[in-house]
């Protein structure tokens, strides 16, 4: 996606200045709501590396991560960021939508994020785990 006027898988308007600033490096996600919504685009885009790179070590499984190819990425929806002040801790709750041999399904996950250095020292937002409310 190297078309600055595509719009942002994630749902906003431009996907140089959304998303895609953090997919090609450029720049890091200053909150785990910003890295959560790149997670959801690099889904969409299938993008395996970004995703084993901003997953947390600890909790990053072995199989590939987009490897089921029927999968149709179609609308995120953030519900709730909690982050305290000061916290290397924050959660994302969210409503992924998207269809798979056409037929509609819905992601409703509340994500765990943490905050630490990287190899190089620089304090960067990683994904560790999630879990699934049940639906109201």
């Amino acid at each position: 996606m190297s078309n600055k006027n595509v719009p942002c898988p994630c749902g906003q308007p431009s996907f140089a200045k959304c998303c895609g600033r953090f997919i090609s490096g450029a720049e890091i996600p200053a909150t785990a709501e910003l890295l959560m919504r790149s997670r959801y685009s690099a889904y969409a885009l299938r993008d395996e590396a970004y995703l084993r790179a901003t997953w947390f070590a600890d909790t990053l499984p072995e199989e590939e991560l987009t490897g089921e190819t029927d999968v149709k990425w179609i609308a995120l929806d953030i519900k709730k960021h909690i982050h305290a002040k000061d916290s290397d801790q924050a959660t994302v709750e969210f409503v992924a939508r998207f269809k798979v041999a056409g037929r509609a399904h819905r992601l409703h996950e509340i994500s765990n994020f943490v905050r630490q250095p990287d190899d190089q020292g620089q304090a960067r937002w990683y994904y560790v785990d999630g879990s699934f409310p049940e639906d109201r």
